[in-house]
């Protein structure tokens, strides 16, 4: 299976925020580079945390993020 970024984030607590978003909507996120983040306290200015979806949800995902929140 191969994985798609859809988002980047410096910040775990955002990276997580857009991830729960996306499993409560049905898709099925991964966080890359989520171990990073937290040994340096939560946010990494070395490696951005991506957030990653199966290849076949890719734009379906990205079209949810872009949509706006009410």
């Amino acid at each position: 299976m191969n994985l798609v970024t859809v988002s980047t984030y410096f910040n775990l607590g955002e990276a997580g925020l857009v991830c729960s978003r996306l499993e409560a909507a049905g898709f099925h996120p991964y966080l890359a580079n989520e171990m990073a983040a937290g040994w340096l306290g939560g946010t990494s200015s070395a490696t951005l945390i991506r957030v990653e979806v199966p290849e076949n949800e890719a734009t379906d995902a990205k079209e949810f993020l872009a949509a706006p929140t009410e």
